[in-house]
């Protein structure tokens, strides 16, 4: 009897640790692990941005682990069934359209990343870069959403082990120190302004991107329980690597400005041979993004291998191909902030959402 009951605990822990690893995935996209996500919410505002990361994490926490709970709770098959439970029926199709033009939004600028990434990693010519990248989605959203899962968390450790290397070596060597780093921090550059606001829009800009599929990841758990630690788990990942990355760009705050994926510029200091693995991780987590973003707008507006839903995918790949040409940066800095917003909505949403219930708990049955 304890001999199963320790299988199930295994089974569940393994099932929380790969819907963890799979919503690391679709967060820790082009922006994230290039280091010019972080660079612009945070690492500008200076020696300050590691209070703004710690802030900017607790609210990541509390939603990651509330939107698994909502999908399990309302078993989603889309975005669509978590919105109108939160928000009702209008409001919450207003927020629905609103996302998932976000959603695409965001893939297009994986596109982006993936041709800067391999123009300055590889010297590819961006628009086939690009190309290669639409080739892996392609292939990927025509398989069910279980290896999909999988394919989102296969990346996680091997970027971590990464990005941990890199911010210990800049951090036990760094080119500044602390009380330094203030006098090349550029704040003008950061998305709004206050480091403060910056921390708060950057969680509702994280959980605006992983809020469709966790609610699907969240749905598919066998448990609420599991569900929830999928995305506790998540979530520390995550706050885990924006510590590690802002202390290393910290380390190197007067140089990572001048560089379009400056998490690139500290690996190749240490070692090219790091910066190639670096350039390799990218890539791949580009392509856990780009998945992670398509499948739940197609989701939103076809079922799974139906004939609107083959047809979908390559129209909007080919159309993203083109509207990746903008440019990775300036992408990253029109639509991110102000997805940011969408996701302050839904972070409130859950929030009060958290009230209603922790009240209707306490009160007398």
């Amino acid at each position: 009897m304890l001999r199963e009951f320790g299988v199930v605990k295994l089974q569940n822990f393994r099932q929380a640790l790969k819907i963890g690893f799979a919503y690391t995935g679709v967060v820790v996209g082009a922006g994230f692990s290039t280091g010019q996500e972080i660079l612009q919410f945070f690492t500008n505002n200076g020696a300050v941005s590691i209070f703004a990361i710690l802030l900017s994490g607790l609210l990541i926490l509390f939603t990651g682990k509330w939107t698994a709970d909502v999908g399990f709770d309302i078993k989603a098959e889309s975005h669509v069934d978590s919105l109108l439970n939160m928000f009702g029926n209008i409001f919450g199709r207003i927020i629905d359209i609103v996302l998932a033009f976000f959603l695409y939004g965001v893939a297009v600028i994986m596109l982006a990343g993936a041709g800067s990434t391999f123009y300055e990693s590889f010297g590819v010519a961006p628009w086939i870069g690009s190309l290669i990248l639409i080739i892996g989605v392609y292939i990927t959203l025509n398989m069910g959403f279980n290896r999909i899962v999988l394919a989102l968390g296969a990346i996680t450790p091997y970027l971590l082990a990464l990005v941990v290397i890199i911010a210990v070596v800049n951090f036990l060597n760094p080119a500044l120190s602390l009380g330094e780093v203030d006098q090349h921090a550029q704040p003008s550059e950061t998305t709004f302004g206050p480091w403060w606001w910056d921390a708060i829009t950057y969680s509702g800009f994280t959980i605006a991107v992983a809020f469709s599929f966790l609610t699907m990841m969240g749905s598919d758990s066998s448990s609420r329980k599991v569900a929830g630690w999928g995305g506790i788990i998540g979530s520390i990942i995550i706050i885990l690597l924006m510590f590690l990355i802002n202390n290393g760009l910290l380390a190197r705050m007067d140089q990572v400005n001048e560089f379009e994926l400056p998490m690139l510029l500290l690996a190749n200091e240490i070692h090219p041979i790091l910066g190639f693995l670096l350039s390799i991780a990218m890539l791949l987590v580009i392509y856990n993004t780009a998945v992670g973003m398509l499948y739940p707008f197609l989701v939103r507006f076809s079922q799974p291998k139906s004939r609107r839903y083959n047809i979908l995918l390559p129209s909007t790949l080919v159309l993203g191909y083109f509207l990746s040409f903008v440019g990775f940066a300036d992408l990253v800095g029109t639509v991110y902030p102000i997805m940011g917003y969408v996701g302050l909505l839904l972070g409130l949403a859950m929030f009060f959402k958290w009230i209603k219930l922790m009240m209707a708990k306490k009160a007398p049955q």
